[in-house]
């Protein structure tokens, strides 16, 4: 039987767009915008540009285009500025089964390479929701158990799905996207450890694993030779990352329906940009804003599933009171307080001023949290909290399926509303428009490059804009 990742590159190189499922498409097209939407926030509020600047730096062919450079880079180049861009705020999306953030990968390598080729909007379409499926598919294989080993499962994972779409549009072979697979696998990386200080390094992993993706396919496409079981193999990714015995991983399940049940519509939106983890508590909390008064809080108790606590609750002195911009995201207290105090988490939650706010970091303080046993997980990220008040009244709220979730869905109109706002920070009203009109008739287009020509001059919003 072939290897995993021979039909991984079967089902990419093969798949048509008369394949896909409308709902499936419209997902494809929804997610890319919302990166799109969420790499233009971040370049507006000053975020994660250092990628950009260091592939500006090394110059080279003008081959794609990257937000906020006037200078077109070359293809990896592209791939890396932009996946660092688009994963900063982490406002972008998740695949709960996988725990991957599939888009900031997959779309930032797609689109650099279906504009150095020409590729049309409907190829670049196709090209993602084959990386889409290949990413979620590999992360699903053991949920939970790349991030349980300290590995960030976006790029772990990610790098497969971002070279096979790479080499599908490249024009790949079956046999030269399996080799592509393989090399890919010698690129996949990115570890957890910046959780310990804060710093905001986790970006860089979906642009090492969009521009590893690129690298991956281009090898490959040269003739560079990958191994077929980098998987499954006694040496392969589930070995060496997860420390699975070899023989142990029987991918079949992930592969038997491909191209029959589809995994990239139950990629879950963010309404907060913060760590997934912490989204089905803080929704919990904003259900019960209208109900507590904010003067009279005793004590809030979270709860979450047990996989969340090292990174959103622990250790308990940095989350009370988190160092930078970055560690307030992972921090479920501190998120907590703020959206009790100001009704919201935005990205102005994580402002300077915001991260010394004293009645935050005070009610922040009173936050503890409890394990409980969530029946959604991990095909959720599901949370509740208990807000006692100082007369002796409780209020309780639970969120089974956070909001973005495919159980819990953001309506499209919600999902354009965020791309509005987040875009608006970088662009004019007009340019919103066209990108929002570009992207959602993405087959339709023929010119990619015209398309996209207003993320070259994304612009640096004000502060009070942020």
């Amino acid at each position: 039987m072939a290897t995993g990742a021979r039909r991984f590159a079967d089902f990419a190189v093969a798949l048509s767009y008369e394949d896909i499922p409308a709902e499936t498409l419209e997902a494809g097209k929804l997610h890319f915008l919302d990166t799109i939407g969420c790499g233009l926030a971040a370049h507006a509020v000053g975020l994660a540009s250092e990628g950009r600047d260091m592939m500006v730096a090394q110059g080279g062919a003008s081959d794609a285009t990257v937000i906020g450079s006037e200078e077109r880079l070359p293809t990896a180049a592209a791939a890396f500025a932009n996946g660092m861009l688009a994963h900063a705020l982490d406002f972008d999306d998740t695949h709960s089964d996988s725990m991957t953030h599939v888009s900031s990968v997959v779309g930032p390598a797609a689109l650099a390479v279906a504009e150095e080729r020409g590729a049309s909007g409907r190829e670049l379409l196709v090209a993602m929701v084959a990386g889409n499926e290949i990413v979620t598919r590999i992360g699903m294989q053991s949920t939970g158990a790349f991030h349980a080993r300290g590995f960030h499962a976006t790029a772990v994972c990610g790098v497969f799905g971002g070279a096979a779409a790479a080499a599908r549009l490249a024009g790949a072979s079956a046999e030269v996207a399996t080799s592509a697979l393989g090399i890919a696998g010698s690129f996949a990386g990115g570890l957890f450890v910046f959780l310990d200080e804060g710093t905001a390094t986790k970006p860089m992993h979906p642009a090492w694993a969009a521009h590893g993706a690129v690298f991956a396919a281009g090898l490959a496409a040269r003739g560079a030779e990958g191994p077929s079981t980098v998987l499954e193999g006694r040496f392969g990714l589930y070995h060496a990352f997860i420390d699975a015995e070899p023989g142990s991983i029987d991918l079949e399940e992930q592969l038997s329906d491909l191209g029959e049940r589809w995994e990239t519509p139950r990629i879950a939106y963010k309404p907060y940009p913060v760590c997934h983890f912490i989204h089905g508590s803080l929704g919990a909390t904003a259900s019960l804003l209208a109900s507590v008064d904010i003067e009279q809080i005793e004590s809030v108790e979270v709860s979450v599933p047990q996989p969340a606590v090292p990174i959103v609750l622990e250790p308990t002195a940095d989350k009370v009171a988190p160092r930078t911009d970055y560690d307030a995201k992972f921090s479920l207290q501190y998120n907590t307080a703020a959206m009790l105090l100001s009704g919201k988490v935005d990205v102005g939650t994580f402002q300077a001023d915001a991260l010394r706010d004293d009645s935050v970091l005070e009610l922040a303080g009173k936050v503890s949290y409890e394990v409980r046993d969530y029946p959604t997980w991990p095909a959720a990220f599901p949370g509740g909290v208990r807000i006692s008040m100082r007369d002796g009244a409780v209020h309780e709220a639970q969120q089974e399926h956070q909001l973005g979730a495919p159980e819990n869905p953001m309506a499209r109109d919600q999902v354009l509303a965020k791309f509005r706002a987040n875009a608006a920070l970088a662009l004019d009203d007009a340019e919103v428009a066209g990108l929002e009109t570009a992207v959602m008739g993405l087959e339709e287009l023929d010119d990619l490059r015209g398309a996209i020509e207003p993320l070259r001059h994304a612009r640096t919003a004000t502060a009070g804009a942020a």
